[in-house]
């Protein structure tokens, strides 16, 4: 029966609170089991306070006794990516170089949203060094495995937020996404993940990736994540990017209208995005999924965007980023860092000014046609990954004669470029039974709409979890 819970939505443990047929204190016991259990292979999680949770779950059984829950996801047992700063814990970005013996006395705003709502907060969920690349690997912690073959990467740069709840450690993660991340591992383990607006979502420190990097939700059901983001998505002044309420009080309610599903709505279908070249079985499960919005009455039809140069002002303003969070450490700590990420950092500490600016008028220009393309389009669908989930810890495929990790992730970071909401939905598995993602990218402020195709989808056709 413990193991049987661990597997539950956040909507079905909330449903049990709320009838008394379940206890937050039996749920977080499921979760800490599964983590005992299978973390040891998988190595999701940087940090697990099971004490801590324990007590916070006791505390929201007594609240659910006298039916007086503190907000919508109280007693939902979660984590917390390790890039997002949590009270009490420390917060070590996936780099030896972060010093521990510091003050962890501040939430970030997503992580105080998620505890004032009465979330059980299980620990901190595993990165590559300061996010960097698309896979989760680091000397702080090892490599992250893939539930479906811990053989192959589950994808980064929130890989382990995207295990724990693939594999029942918790209910709900928080992730971030600045070329993809978010939505990588999604797709790579078979989750759920949204990449909100740019701004939907306070984000406190700000990124060392600026305004390409988003905070959203990670879960195995797209209710969960509309619950999750109608949390997160309440204000915060410490962030002045974001957005004013979506909503008519503090924040949406991200739950209200999805299942309206996606009748009569004009979607777009980009196999490949201006010309990439993609795995050809998860080219026919991604064609699969794009016209089974047909069936469920939408207007499909193949479409690409036309878009610009994207990969160079990607690059650009990556490492940049990467330059400029490495100029505040010593050469002691650089010693022990990710080579690759003093490789893009070195690269980025080259670019001029001059190169910069051009780089931002290429985002512009890139943000703008998908603006006029979503004059005619609701929606635009493409593959969320061109391959099937390679070789754990790699941050490339072996033998693909590629770069860096941005070379084999065209379908994600031009939506970081454009800060448009874009999800990534289990669409299938191959031959191999690794999972296939399906990304649904929307017009600018539509997280709403992108939630509402996602679960209309996911109706059709339910998310499988790895058996364990």
């Amino acid at each position: 029966m413990t193991d049987d819970i661990a597997s539950l939505s956040a909507g079905a443990l909330i449903a049990g609170y709320r009838d008394g047929s379940l206890s937050p204190v039996e749920a977080t016991r499921a979760a800490l089991a599964r983590i005992e259990k299978h973390d040891p292979a998988l190595n999701a999680f940087r940090l697990v306070d099971a004490e801590s949770a324990l007590e916070e779950a006791r505390k929201s059984e007594e609240r659910w006794r006298i039916k007086a829950p503190r907000g919508r996801v109280d007693g939902v047992p979660t984590s917390i990516k390790d890039l997002l700063l949590t009270r009490g814990w420390s917060t070590l970005r996936g780099s030896k170089a972060t010093p521990e013996d510091q003050p962890w006395d501040e939430d970030a705003p997503c992580v105080a949203r998620l505890r004032e709502h009465g979330a059980v907060l299980l620990g901190k969920t595993t990165t590559p060094e300061f996010g960097w690349k698309g896979v989760t690997d680091c000397a702080l912690t090892g490599v992250t495995r893939n539930p479906w073959n811990p053989a192959r990467t589950p994808g980064g740069s929130s890989g382990g937020a995207a295990v724990a709840v693939a594999t029942g450690m918790g209910a709900l993660a928080i992730g971030s996404d600045g070329g993809g991340s978010i939505r990588i591992p999604a797709g790579f383990t078979g989750v759920f993940g949204l990449k909100p607006s740019f701004g939907r979502v306070p984000v406190y420190p700000a990124s060392t990736f600026g305004t390409l990097s988003h905070a959203g939700p990670m879960t195995r059901t797209v209710t969960d994540a509309a619950i999750m983001l109608s949390v997160i998505s309440e204000p915060d002044p410490r962030d002045w990017y974001a957005l004013p309420p979506a909503g008519t009080g503090t924040a949406a309610d991200y739950v209200v209208g999805l299942d309206d599903g996606v009748e009569g709505l004009r979607i777009a279908f980009s196999p490949d995005l201006g010309g990439n070249p993609v795995d050809p079985e998860i080219a026919a499960l991604v064609a699969a999924a794009a016209r089974r919005f047909e069936d469920l009455g939408a207007h499909v039809e193949e479409a690409d965007p036309a878009l610009p140069d994207r990969a160079a002002p990607f690059r650009v303003h990556w490492y940049a980023g990467a330059a400029n969070l490495l100029a505040g450490f010593s050469a002691a700590q650089k010693a022990v860092m990710d080579p690759g990420l003093l490789e893009i950092a070195a690269e980025g500490a080259g670019y001029s000014a001059l190169q910069y600016l051009a780089a931002v008028k290429q985002r512009e220009a890139i943000g703008l046609a998908m603006n006029r393309f979503h004059e005619s389009y609701d929606l635009l669908l493409t593959p969320t990954l061109p391959v099937p989930a390679f070789e754990a810890g790699l941050e490339r495929p072996r033998d693909s004669g590629q770069d860096r990790w941005v070379d084999w992730t065209p379908f994600s970071y031009p939506f970081n470029l454009t800060r448009q909401p874009a999800a990534s939905v289990p669409c299938g598995f191959t031959a191999e039974g690794l999972p296939a993602g399906l990304q649904i990218v929307g017009p600018l402020y539509a997280d709403a709409l992108v939630l509402r195709a996602a679960r209309a989808y996911e109706q059709a056709e339910p998310f499988k979890m790895p058996a364990l």
